[in-house]
């Protein structure tokens, strides 16, 4: 079983930086591919990020240039790096792993940026 823990959010006020993380417990694989998503209030759930195995990277229009996502798979860790955080950026951010086409959550940090 794979079980997925999210830290690393907060408050923070536009143009500030954040950084998640994501530490998956039980047998992930370094092909698996792993990633962030994130849930506004009222909206559906969206990809922000994700990162394969052989570390390519794919992020949403809305965040390009702006998250890094990376990955250390020796520590089965997954992190999203934010810079210049809007405040459209506020949500609940869902850390996702994928391995062998099975889907694993994490329950979500809160992210609020504000003034």
């Amino acid at each position: 079983q794979v079980r997925l823990v999210e830290s690393g959010g907060g408050l923070v006020q536009p143009g500030g930086s954040l950084r998640l993380s994501c530490a998956a417990s039980g047998s992930i694989g370094s092909t698996a591919s792993m990633g962030w998503y994130r849930q506004a209030p009222g909206k559906q759930r969206e990809l922000v990020a994700t990162i394969t195995g052989g570390l390519r990277t794919n992020y949403a229009d809305s965040v390009k240039d702006r998250f890094t996502i990376s990955r250390d798979n020796a520590k089965n860790t997954v992190y999203l790096q934010m810079n210049s955080l809007k405040v459209e950026d506020t949500a609940v951010y869902y850390c996702n792993v994928v391995q062998w086409y099975i889907n694993y959550w994490g329950q979500g940090t809160q992210v609020t940026v504000s003034s």
